[in-house]
């Protein structure tokens, strides 16, 4: 495979105003909103996100990708915590996400009773077939099963020292069978090679809400690469390439990467068909550059980017990584597909915690990583 060399040489990709951090802000800030309700499982947070996002994809002229709707839709299960949301330790009213967690896979419990010491971070109360778990930190998740006890991580510091000996807690939990999500997919369609595709994906999905006020805003992960591949869309929805250019934004990652396994399975376009895949998440920082996931499977392209990389001066490192089943690009890769998947590294370290929110999130490599993408795309497309 040989590059134009011209193409490395020529300075930075001109690029129209749709690269503009504002937008990416703007976008970041709309989908961490109270209104999404972190993107998740109750009070319809993923699905209001998924209206909004089909509406972006519409007005920046974009295609749906099959049929008439940008919606891809399927279902899968998964653990939700609607309602009450309560704990009491040693007399404490502790505060959900700030205080304490419940696993993600635990059943609901209206109990109170005393705890007995099982290790030295791990307290039980068989009857009621309660666990709490002493951490310094608090990382919550999403689950596709309902398991039968109730686990409870509850933050060390908010115990002064002293184990937790009794306890009240009041926690309301449903499992759905059958939790309806849907893909967000629009195209571009190619002015001279139509049938050629380059696709870019990121998931809009978050972890939505642990009890009835407290969600988790997911600004970082991953409105961030949301922001990114809308920033993509509204460039491309203006500027056909010869390459049809695919956007999908993925529901169900964080419970299992659930849309992408569905996409794969129902694919909307010949998989064979794909040039190239570029997945993003956790687009929001970037102080120390960005991993590429696949760099050790496919040289040339990284090497590719790379090349641009240093070309343009954008990010301050691009550190290759091999295979990984860490994101929505998996799925394709066992398909065949070329696919990177790209995250930015350094600056804040909030995940999977109330404090991913966007007032904190720097997005300080938002336009550099929107050029990256671009010149690499338009470097593929001038490949033989």
């Amino acid at each position: 495979m040989r590059y134009l060399f011209c193409l490395l040489c020529s300075g930075a990709v001109t690029i129209c105003s749709a690269q503009d951090l504002a937008f990416g802000r703007r976008m970041v800030d709309t989908l961490t909103s109270a209104y999404f309700q972190g993107r998740g499982y109750t009070n319809d947070g993923m699905k209001r996100a998924a209206d909004f996002l089909a509406g972006e994809f519409r007005s920046y002229g974009l295609k749906p990708l099959s049929g008439k709707s940008f919606k891809q839709e399927f279902t899968y299960p998964a653990n939700t915590f609607p309602g009450k949301m309560a704990l009491t330790v040693n007399g404490q009213t502790l505060q959900p996400g700030r205080d304490f967690i419940v696993s993600p896979e635990s059943r609901g419990v209206r109990a109170s009773g005393r705890l007995a010491q099982t290790d030295s971070n791990q307290f039980l109360n068989r009857d009621h077939r309660l666990v709490l778990l002493v951490t310094d930190t608090l990382t919550w998740s999403a689950a596709p099963v309902e398991e039968s006890y109730t686990a409870i991580e509850v933050r060390k510091r908010v115990l002064q020292g002293v184990p937790p000996e009794r306890f009240v807690a009041d926690i309301e939990q449903r499992f759905v069978k059958q939790f309806a999500a849907a893909n967000i997919c629009g195209m571009v369609r190619g002015t001279r090679q139509p049938d050629s595709m380059i696709v870019m994906t990121a998931h809009y999905d978050h972890l939505g809400n642990m009890g009835s006020d407290t969600y988790f805003p997911g600004a970082n992960d991953n409105a961030s690469g949301t922001a990114l591949l809308l920033n993509l869309a509204h460039y491309y929805g203006s500027h056909p390439q010869p390459y049809t250019m695919v956007f999908i934004l993925f529901a169900g990652e964080e419970i299992g990467l659930k849309g992408s396994e569905y996409f794969v399975a129902h694919p909307l376009v010949s998989l064979q068909h794909i040039r190239f895949l570029l997945n993003t998440d956790l687009a929001g920082t970037g102080d120390d550059g960005i991993t590429v996931v696949n760099a050790t499977e496919f040289p040339k392209e990284f090497a590719l980017m790379q090349q641009i990389n240093e070309q343009q001066k954008l990010l301050t490192a691009i550190r290759p990584t091999g295979k990984a089943q860490n994101s929505d690009h998996y799925h394709f890769t066992e398909k065949g597909v070329p696919a990177f998947f790209f995250y930015t590294q350094g600056g804040i370290a909030a995940y999977h915690d109330i404090n991913d929110r966007a007032e904190t999130l720097p997005m300080n490599e938002h336009e550099d990583l929107f050029k990256l993408v671009v010149s690499f795309n338009k470097a593929l497309m001038s490949a033989e």
